[in-house]
Order: C-alpha cells, then structure tokens, then sequence
C-alpha cells in the first residue's frame, strides 16, 4: 500500500455517510462516527451473507459431482428449490421465531408475522439504528437467512439418489421455518443456551449439527440405496463427476469466510477488523489440516489417497472451527480441523458397516465434526465449559432428532418419501423430472 493510499483510506471511510451511504442520510441523534460504525457493521453483514449464499452454489456441486450421472438433474433441482422455499419460509415464520420481538427483532413484527411486518423491518433505514443497535435489520436477515439455508443444503446431499422431490422438500419448509429456527433462538436468541454459557460462535452445533441430525435420521428412516448393502460388504457407487465436487468444496472452502467471519457481527473498530482477520487465518488453516490429514491416512490406511475423503476432510476442518475460529492460534486451529479429517476417515466406513446409506458423507462431515468442534471449544476459550458445550449438544441433537423423526414419519405415512424400486434403478432424473443433466450419454 503507497503512501497516497494510506492516508486517503482512513479519509474515505469517514465521508461514507457524507457521501450518502448510509442508508438515507444520516441516522436522526446519531454522530458521523456512528454513522461509519453502522456503515462497516451492516457492510460486514452484507458481504459476508453473499459468501455464505455462494456456498448455496457450493453444496450444489459437490452434491452434483458425488451423484450418480442418472441423478444429476434432480440433486441441482433439489438444491435450487430448498435454497427458495428456505428464503420464503424464514422470511414468512423462521426469522420472527429464531429472534422473538427484543434485542434483534424490529418493533410490530410479530403482529405481522405472515408477511408485511418484517417486509417493513428489512427495508428500514433510519429507524435501523434505534432497532437494532449498530447494523441495519435488512443486514441482518440477509445473514441470517444464509445460514437457515445451508442448514437444508446438509440434508440433501445425505439423501440423494432414493428420496422423493416434494417429499423432501415439504420437510425442508419444516426445518427452515420451525426446527431450525426454533432450536437456533436457544442460543443465538438470547435463549436458555446461551444463558447456559454454551458457546458456539458461527455453529457448529446450531447450524451444522441441525442438518447433520436432520440428514441422519432421514437416511435411517428413508434407508439405504438399492444395492448399496450385499452379502455383508458395501458396494462403492461412485459419483459423476469429481471435477464439480472439488469445486463445490473450494466454493465451499471460500463461502466459510463469510460463515465464520461475518459472524464476529461487528467491523467498526479496529479490534473488530483484527478480530476478522484473525478469523479468516484460522478458517483457512483448518481447512487445509483437515485436507492434508484426510490425504495422509488414507495413503495409510488403503495405500492411495482418496480424493473425496480429501473434499470431506477440508470440509470436516471446516465445521469443526466454526465452533470457535477466534481464540486458536494457527497451529491449534490446524489440529482442531486435522481431527475434522480424521474423523471423517474413520466414521464413513463407520456408517456403511451400521447400513446408514449417506451419498455425499454429510453425517460425518457435519454432524460428527460438529460435536468435536464444538467441545474442542475448551481447549482455547477460557470461557467455555464442557459441562456447558455437552448441554448444549445433547439439546440440540436430542430436538432436532426427536422433530426431525416425527416430520419424517408423518410425511412417509401420507404421500410417501422414497421413489419406487424402477424410478430408482433407472435414475431420477427422467422418471421425476423428465430430463437429464448429461442427455449425450445416454441418447447418443
């Protein structure tokens, strides 16, 4: 950086809200100075909601890549309507339940809760100040829905290649405007959690654990593939396309900034940018560990690297930071996603022996990941309690498997949740949707 940029830096985040953006003008009592504090904290919102919508993209690919070619159309069909309904049914129920009418909501939204009233709170701009504190409430949903949405995204990639499209996706209306939600308001709502002392900074247990519970329990109940499971061996099924899957997951891998670095919720200091910064180091470094453990032992373990134990491996170290991507040093943060990788090596064939049929390894990668990540808290936040952080875990595990269970039962009793033995053979693609994702392969 020149010495000319140095000094107009400083000079150019101060004539923000001069400049008029703020969001019209300057907030009614309040100083420049907060005004530029508003600006950076509802940009940080902003910015890092638009990453963690990439990873939208993100789960599409790498679930895309992991499927079967005959099932490519309908797992990119799956994730393109749960990312809509998710941003529909939070805005309509989830986002009033998650933050009940106080700290984080806007005045008169609950009495509009089916609509016009958060319509009127995510547009607000000079009352944002007074509602909120130091962001706008547009800001905030926006983030928040991200993470409601990648709470869906975790279920899909578990079921593919069995499951019913609409089935499926009466469930993903459930979890995004109740379970999900409802179990997240315990902690990031000012709920009992949190006044527990649970800690879970950008959620591995609220967010990715949720998915994995959800994804676990519909892949027992749904059951496994068609010739998964014989005479006692697993039967490898390999996915279409390991190029989009390696994709998928770098999107992913880049998404994470947002995820765990938006969640620091505040860019108006100097302190809090450090703290952003510091955020980022710590997700990468993760990530890479849970890659390069993943690649090590299963040199070891089968004599050649696996690449998607790999994909899953960076994403275990992922999860397994997001708990706490703040107090770790470097190196700890690499150890703490290296276990991530390792426990993904060891729980997929875990899984397979138990005959729990789960296509793109969601289960470990989120769910197992995501209790180790959130109990590796204790090792660097002199705050957390393993007493606290076990809590929490079994209460949101034992909610989400108890809702998700029920949800799960009511809809295969009423219209059905797995495709028939031949739609399933010949894939779901032309017998769901009448089309197919790589029609030259087939049609010639």
């Amino acid at each position: 950086m020149n010495t000319l940029t140095k000094i107009a830096l400083p000079v150019a985040l101060t004539a923000l809200p001069v400049m008029g953006l703020a969001d019209e003008g300057p907030v009614a009592g309040v100083n420049a100075s907060t005004d530029t504090v508003f600006i950076l904290n509802s940009l940080l919102f902003l910015v890092g909601g638009f990453l963690v919508f990439f990873m939208a993209a993100g789960f599409a690919m790498l679930e895309a890549g992991l499927v079967r070619s005959k099932n490519v159309a309908m797992q990119l069909t799956k994730n393109m309507a749960l990312f809509g309904l998710a941003s529909i049914f939070y805005y309509l129920i989830g986002y009033n339940l998650m933050y009940p009418l106080g700290t984080w909501s806007v005045e008169g939204v609950l009495s509009g809760v089916w609509g016009p009233g958060i319509l009127e709170a995510v547009g607000v701009t000079s009352d944002a100040a007074d509602d909120y504190g130091y962001a706008s409430t547009g800001s905030d949903f926006f983030f928040q829905l991200m993470f409601c949405a990648a709470t869906a995204s975790i279920v899909s990639g578990t079921m593919a290649e069995r499951v019913k499209l609409w089935p499926f996706l009466i469930f993903t209306v459930i979890l995004t405007s109740v379970i999900y939600p409802w179990s997240a308001s315990w902690k990031w709502g000012g709920g009992f959690l949190d006044a527990a002392g649970f800690l879970d900074f950008a959620g591995s247990t609220v967010v990715h654990s949720v998915g994995g519970w959800a994804a676990l329990t519909g892949a027992i109940i749904l059951g496994p593939r068609i010739g998964k499971y014989k005479d006692g061996r697993t039967v490898p099924m390999p996915g279409s396309n390991l190029t989009l899957a390696t994709l998928g997951t770098f999107i992913l891998w880049l998404g994470w900034f947002g995820f765990n670095g938006g969640s620091q919720l505040a860019m108006g200091t100097v302190g809090d940018v450090a703290d952003v910064s510091r955020i980022f180091s710590n997700t990468n470094t993760a990530a890479a560990g849970g890659a390069i453990a993943a690649l090590i032992l299963t040199q070891i373990m089968y004599k050649k690297p696996d690449l998607t134990m790999v994909l899953n491996g960076a994403l275990a170290g992922l999860v397994s930071i997001t708990a706490e991507p703040l107090t770790p040093s470097l190196g700890m943060a690499t150890i703490i996603g290296a276990v991530g990788g390792v426990i993904v090596v060891f729980a997929v064939p875990m899984l397979d022996k138990l005959k729990i049929d789960d296509v793109v390894g969601a289960i470990p990668v989120h769910l197992i990941a995501g209790i180790w990540g959130t109990l590796a808290v204790v090792l660097t936040n002199s705050d957390a309690t393993i007493g606290a952080q076990l809590y929490g875990i079994v209460v949101v595990g034992a909610f989400t498997v108890v809702a998700s269970t029920v949800v799960w039962f009511v809809i295969k009793m009423t219209m059905g949740l797995r495709v028939d033995e031949e739609t399933e053979i010949n894939g779901l693609d032309m017998a769901e949707l009448g089309m197919e994702a790589y029609p030259e392969f087939t049609n010639g």
